[in-house]
């Protein structure tokens, strides 16, 4: 219900628990689920900026959240964002504020003593155009895809510094770089005419963002290339990666798309473009759904009702779309091709059943108060994670740590 007066809602989700992580509740992109070896249940979250790396969440009681570990970053510049573990390895993205800074590239841990995380190998990625790794994909235990830059990465404009990486972690100490792709026009010297850019308003960059790739389809990944549009590679060979389609909604609208979630049982894309300006400046941020039963003609087919933008656009920071629950294909991770879970920021949490593709429809949501603390004064969650059990976790861009969830539908 909602309550009168405030724009507090929770509708099928019900709240078990809501940890701070001591005051450093200001969180990134990156949620994964460790089953450690003496059988707790550990919650790795990356945080949005310094000076946190990363925290380890024991929830084995969903309704009890323990801190087991929280670390440092090396320097305040940095940001670690992204995460992703299988097994008892976990991969780090670390990007800088300003190009040319270091440490920048992803660090490779051993989680098996969740207590005490030991690093395995740091892959460097920086360069005097790179700002390091934005996000990576990690779900086979044997490659990191990453949106990265890297030393002999030179973009015609450094809002095009992250390109597509594919990165051979089968000796964790000994990451190598077997594959790399970038759209065509955005490096010096590719002979590509340079892409055509975006109203200077609206002009964030073409550079890959979400990396997916899945055992499906082990020879795809599903780009998100914020003003490129939505991409999909042929990896079949991961050292000479080409692209199958592209589908690109802006202009008319105003870019930034990150998430491509396949339905693989539906032939289905779910893409979503993340609102990046307060205020719903750049409204409307939507979720689309995308009929990709022609992978070289994809057709974006509905989207998802938007929350109301009379409510919301206006209480402070972000409002629309963001991330969604990637159904990563691990055992902890909870799958589901008919309710797409996702964040909208100040519009919090949502679940929508997507049965009929052409009627998505809104099922669940659940919008906390604003964090005590919080510079713009309301919610802002950014990322969600739904383990096996059922079990959603969301968390807080600026300071509200991780709210512990249950579905009621």
């Amino acid at each position: 219900m909602t309550a009168h007066g405030t724009d507090t809602q929770s509708h099928n989700f019900n709240l078990l628990a809501h940890h701070m992580l001591g005051g450093f509740g200001g969180m990134g992109e990156g949620l994964s689920i460790q089953i450690a070896p003496d059988g707790r249940r550990i919650l790795w979250a990356a945080h949005e900026s310094a000076p946190k790396n990363f925290t380890g969440l024991d929830v084995s009681d969903p309704r009890n959240p323990q801190i087991v570990v929280q670390t440092d970053l090396p320097e305040q510049y940095m940001r670690s964002n992204s995460l992703e573990v299988v097994g008892n390895t976990m991969a780090v993205a670390y990007q800088t504020q300003q190009p040319g800074m270091t440490p920048a590239g992803m660090e490779l841990f051993d989680i098996s003593d969740p207590e005490n995380p030991r690093s395995l190998s740091f892959f460097d990625a920086s360069g005097p155009f790179s700002r390091g790794v934005h996000q990576l994909w990690f779900a086979d235990g044997e490659f990191v895809h990453m949106a990265a830059g890297s030393a002999d990465f030179e973009p015609h404009n450094q809002l095009d510094d992250q390109f597509y990486r594919i990165i051979d972690v089968r000796d964790p100490t000994r990451p190598v770089e077997v594959g790399r792709w970038w759209l065509p026009g955005t490096r010096v010297g590719d002979g590509a005419p340079p892409v055509t850019r975006h109203a200077p308003e609206n002009d964030f960059g073409f550079r890959a963002h979400n990396t997916n790739v899945y055992p499906q389809r082990p020879d795809r990944c599903y780009l998100g290339y914020l003003d490129g549009g939505m991409i999909i590679l042929d990896i079949a060979d991961k050292s000479a990666p080409k692209m199958i389609s592209r589908w690109d909604n802006s202009p008319p609208y105003v870019g930034f798309t990150h998430t491509i979630l396949p339905l693989f049982e539906r032939d289905l894309l779910v893409v979503t473009d993340e609102s990046v300006v307060d205020d719903a400046a750049d409204w409307p941020k939507f979720v689309w759904v995308v009929d990709g039963r022609e992978e070289t003609n994809p057709v974006p087919v509905a989207t998802f009702p938007t929350p109301p933008v009379e409510q919301f656009a206006g209480k402070g920071g972000r409002f629309g779309a963001h991330n969604l629950h990637e159904n990563v294909p691990l055992p902890t991770s909870w799958h589901s091709e008919e309710v797409i879970v996702g964040t909208f920021f100040s519009a919090g949490l949502r679940a929508y059943d997507i049965s009929n593709p052409y009627q998505p429809r809104e099922i669940a949501a659940f919008v906390p108060p604003a964090p005590a603390g919080s510079p713009v004064g309301t919610i802002q969650l950014n990322d969600v994670f739904i383990d096996e059990r059922g079990i959603v976790y969301t968390v807080d861009r600026h300071v509200g740590g991780v709210y512990i969830l249950e579905m009621d539908f």
